[in-house]
């Protein structure tokens, strides 16, 4: 059987409705391979499809992996599909074919010595440490509107594996994280459930109008600063005339 490449879009929805796609038409893990669009570099003997996203199989595909091989393989895949890496669709796509040969498919991830499974487990551990760190120094401005803003440069695509966090922190408040790095928004309004808006461009203009408390809180952040700096160089010229 000639080998069938899948097309998808770099999102969880995209690399998903792939799985899906090859699963249903019964490929294994050498006669089948996802790629993302736009980084693919073709093979002879290989023939390419663009899978065709959908929620539905994304939703079909989440069912099964949870199912089959357990929660906390189902947290690893997914956060592996956040990745930057190109190559994370076909490490997925073998780590799902190799539990299928294993005694106990929910052991999956303690398999670090089949290639895609390590892969999969070390793009999830650099997802996630990014995620954490983010949790620590995402900081909001108010605007002129009263909403909260922040705007973030990640590697990878972490705003689900913040948003909770958020929501939690901030329930009643309306606030948006900007990922410019992947033209996407997190959105959270007051009182209701965060989501996702996809390659949307923002409004410099009206992300550049910060409210009168936010003005004054940056200018005695800056002053804060300052002083630091100073103290910390009167502190580095006490230490050298010490030393002399």
């Amino acid at each position: 059987m000639i080998k069938r490449i899948y097309l998808c879009e770099d999102n969880v929805t995209g690399l998903f409705s792939a799985l899906y796609d090859a699963w249903r038409e019964g490929r294994t893990q050498e006669n089948a391979g996802i790629a993302l669009k736009g980084f693919v570099e073709q093979e002879l003997f290989c023939e390419y499809v663009e899978s065709c996203p959908a929620e539905r199989k994304a939703r079909a595909i989440t069912q099964m992996i949870r199912k089959h091989l357990g929660q906390e393989a189902c947290r690893a895949i997914y956060y592996a599909a956040l990745s930057c890496n190109k190559e994370k669709g076909t490490a997925i796509w073998q780590t799902l074919q190799e539990a299928r040969r294993i005694q106990d498919s929910r052991k999956i991830m303690a398999h670090l010595s089949h290639p895609g499974v390590e892969k999969v487990f070390e793009l999830s551990r650099s997802v996630g440490n990014e995620a954490h760190i983010f949790l620590e120094f995402v900081r909001f401005r108010e605007l002129q509107n009263h909403v909260l803003y922040a705007r973030i440069e990640p590697k990878n695509q972490i705003l689900t594996c913040i948003a909770d966090h958020f929501a939690d922190r901030l329930p009643l408040e309306n606030w948006m994280i900007y990922d410019e790095t992947h033209r996407m928004f997190l959105v959270h309004r007051s009182q209701k459930n965060w989501f996702l808006l996809h390659g949307a461009e923002a409004d410099e203009e009206t992300l550049k109008k910060y409210s009168g408390e936010e003005r004054e809180y940056e200018r005695l952040w800056k002053g804060f600063c300052e002083n630091i700096a100073i103290l910390e160089r009167r502190n580095q010229d006490c230490s050298n005339s010490i030393c002399h």
